[in-house]
Formats: C-alpha cells, structure tokens, sequence
C-alpha cells in the first residue's frame, strides 16, 4: 500500500469509527450516565480494565440464559460469555439450585466441605496429569501459585514466557509487558517458535524453574499453539530439567480434557479457573502427586497456602453441579466440536466475500482478526487491525451483538441458532458494508 492509499484508508477508517461512536452514544444515554456516576468513585468509572471501551462501556441490568439486557433496554446476544467464564450463561436452574443449597446450610463455615473433594474428584478424573490439586479463587491465583511452587522446589529463579500471553492482572506479557507484573526474572520468547524455545530452555536450563504457556494464546487473540510447538515444550522441558505449566484456564473447555487432553500432553503442573465454579470465583492448581504433596500441611517443609475463599460452599456446590450434571466430558466433547463448525462456517462466509477477515481459536473460543492468513503469534496481525477491530466492536453492539472490545467472542452453552444466526448476520453485513475497506487496509 502506497503512502497516499494508507492515508486514505486511515481516514475513512477514522470516519466511520467516529459515525458508528457517535451512533453508541446518542441510543445508549442510560449507559453514558451510569458511566459519569460511576467515575465519581472509581477511577475511569471501571474496576475491571478489560471491561472498558471508548465512548464508555455499557451497563447491563440483566441477563438470562444467552441474552442480557443493558439500562437503556437494549437486547443483545451475549458472546463475550464473561471472557470464558460464562459458560454456563446467566441463569442455568441447575446452577441457580446448587447456589441456593449451598446457601440454605451455610456460606462461611471456616472447616472442610464434602462438595470440594467431589468437585476435586472429577477434575482429576477429567485431566490425567492432575493427580492431586489445590482450590483458590482466579486464574491469576493459581498461575501465581504454580510459578512459586516451581521456584521453591527447583531452587532456581528464571521463568520462561511467550510474547503477548496473559497469566494473570499481575502477570501480563504484553508487548510491552505490564508494570504491575510480579517482579520476577523472566525470559521472552515468541509464541509459536519451536525452534527459539527448544534453544531458549537448553541455554537457560541450569537456572531456570519453569515454562508457563497458554495452549491458546487467549488475551493475544485466541492464537493456537501448533501441536508440533506444545509437544517440543514438554520434551524440551522434561529433557533439561524445567517444569512445564499448562495454562489451561480458559481452554480447559475446549473438550473433556482440555487442549493437553485432544494433544496426550502431561504438564507438570496445570491451572483452571474461569468456568470452573459454576460462574462463580475459582480457581485451581493441579499437577503431579509428589509435586502437589508439598502442599500437604502435614508434611516436612510443606508450602503455607492460604485462602479464605478457597473452598466456599457456593463456588463448590455450582461448579460440582456445573462439571457433574451439565459440562459433562461427553458434552464438553459434543460441543467443542459444534463450536468449530460455526467458527469454521463464520471463515468460510469470509472466504465466500473476499475479505481479509478470520476467526482464528479453537472450539466455543475465538477472536476476530482482520489478517488474510492465519497468525502464528500476535506479530504476524496487522497494526491496523485493532482500529478495524474497534469499528466491528461498535458496529455489532449496534445490532445487538456483544462481543468482547477487543475481538474475542466465547460462545457458551445456552447460546441457541437464533444467537448464532444474529452475529453471523452482523458480521457478514459488516464485511460485505466495509468489504473495500478492507481489502485496501489489509
């Protein structure tokens, strides 16, 4: 693209974004002032940065099943499916019951439970290298955790992580890494390059404690890690003396056992979250029995772990019901494989009107990307593609699909054809209206 064409290009992107902006705020006055309100007391009006977009992020004052509603009363197709924790959507009466059970016999009792063992009974019986595991509360937790159990136990300081991956609030490694991030000795390599971590590992070997990756890039944009790449991880791992981490907290979805489960990988340790209670705060660190053994306060030299909500009876009693009677491994399969057919589908309308658009992921989890083959790691996705991703963001809450702002669309179990038959409408509008532009940005 010449310099006079990529101008253009810019301010007719610039145009459109600022028409779509200015569409947002004068149908949502509802959301705009419950976004003044709220800055009153929290910084940017938001607690939660993911959660923030321009003109300002929409408040929503209901939801059911698939669909949520925001205080303007507009009714959207819900796909952010709370970045992979609303699997269940928002009102499961199998969920709401267990809640309700958990609620009627006690919330704080400060003592074990007989629902966690069970819940910890079919996650290790779902993913064979988690012979014993630990509850907490996030994702973030149990990352921090299996990083400073890797630490302790191999004595040595260096972590290796990949380009763009996001373990955490305090564990980001964006380009350039958060300033928040926990303070520890890391080594960078670019998702996706087999070569570049076998080298990475064997050079660092003597000091370094553990590889922590996402089996899908998620926060990156829902890149794959090729199965040649995450198979030369563990046999690179396990050859120098390094513990691998599976990240698995959004993709243990994507089928009974996760992506480690479709790929017969053993991770040393491996981390869940998002979905795994019910909807509710959770997480979990799970790994081989005599690494998890020194978590046994019984035992010598046993590592202190803490957590008052670790185990609370409403998380316990919805994510047991959520994994026991509804995200069975049978469905989980079933629906890892439906979800690839729409993502696929959704390609192939892309295909079908020439745009250089993808839905790049695996299963109920992928992003847009705008991008005329498919990313290895977030390098290879054009700059321009974040401003066409921010015009898609707009364009489709117009119509009343939500996605995430930054591309992601999760799809969860309550979603029904008329929900999938709403976005794929709105993107094929959306592609076929700005197909030009498209093609004269990418």
């Amino acid at each position: 693209m010449n310099n006079t064409t990529a101008i253009e290009v810019a301010h007719d992107l610039e145009r459109a974004i600022s028409s779509a902006r200015q569409r947002l705020i004068d149908s949502r006055p509802a959301s705009a002032a419950a976004f003044r309100r709220a800055q009153a007391s929290m910084p940017g009006g938001n607690t939660r940065t993911v959660l923030h977009f321009d003109p300002f992020p929409l408040t929503f004052k209901r939801g059911a099943g698939s669909d949520l509603w925001d205080v303007d009363d507009a009714c959207y197709s819900d796909f952010v499916g709370e970045f992979s924790a609303g699997l269940y959507g928002h009102s499961d009466p199998i969920i709401k019951q267990a809640i309700r059970d958990a609620l009627d016999q006690g919330i704080v009792m400060g003592g074990p439970g007989d629902r966690e063992v069970a819940l910890a009974d079919l996650v290790t019986s779902r993913f064979p290298s988690i012979e014993q595991l630990r509850f907490c509360n996030s994702g973030t937790e149990a990352n921090i955790l299996a990083l400073s159990a890797a630490i302790a136990l191999s004595g040595k300081r260096k972590i290796l992580v990949f380009e763009g991956a996001y373990h955490g609030g305090v564990l980001a490694f964006s380009t350039p890494p958060s300033v928040l991030n926990i303070p520890w000795e890391y080594v960078y390599v670019p998702y996706n390059d087999t070569q570049g971590a076998i080298e990475t590992i064997g050079r660092h070997a003597d000091s370094l404690a553990a590889v922590i990756v996402e089996p899908i890039l998620g926060a990156a944009g829902n890149i794959p890690g090729t199965a040649s790449f995450l198979r030369a991880l563990r046999e690179a791992t396990a050859s120098a003396g390094v513990l691998l981490i599976f990240d698995e907290v959004k993709t243990s979805r994507c089928g009974a056992g996760g992506i480690q489960g479709r790929l017969g990988i053993s991770a040393d340790f491996t981390t869940l979250g998002k979905y795994l209670g019910g909807g509710l705060p959770c997480g979990a660190l799970g790994g081989r029995q005599h690494f998890m053994q020194r978590f046994d306060p019984s035992a010598p030299n046993a590592f202190r772990h803490a957590g008052t909500f670790n185990n609370n009876p409403c998380t316990m009693s919805a994510g047991l019901a959520g994994l026991s009677q509804i995200f069975t491994a049978s469905r989980a399969d079933k629906f890892d494989a439906a979800c690839e057919e729409i993502r696929l589908e959704f390609n192939a309308m892309f295909s079908s009107l020439d745009v250089p658009m993808r839905c790049v992921g695996q299963g109920s989890m992928f992003s847009v990307h705008f991008v005329r083959s498919e990313p290895a790691n977030p390098s290879d996705i054009p700059r321009i593609s974040a401003r066409l991703m921010r015009l898609l963001h707009l364009e489709l809450l117009l119509e009343g699909v939500v996605v995430a702002s930054r591309g992601d669309i999760f799809v969860s179990l309550p979603v029904e054809q008329r929900h999938i038959a709403a976005l794929k409408s709105a993107l094929n509008g959306f592609a076929a209206r700005w197909a030009p532009l498209l093609r004269a940005a990418v």
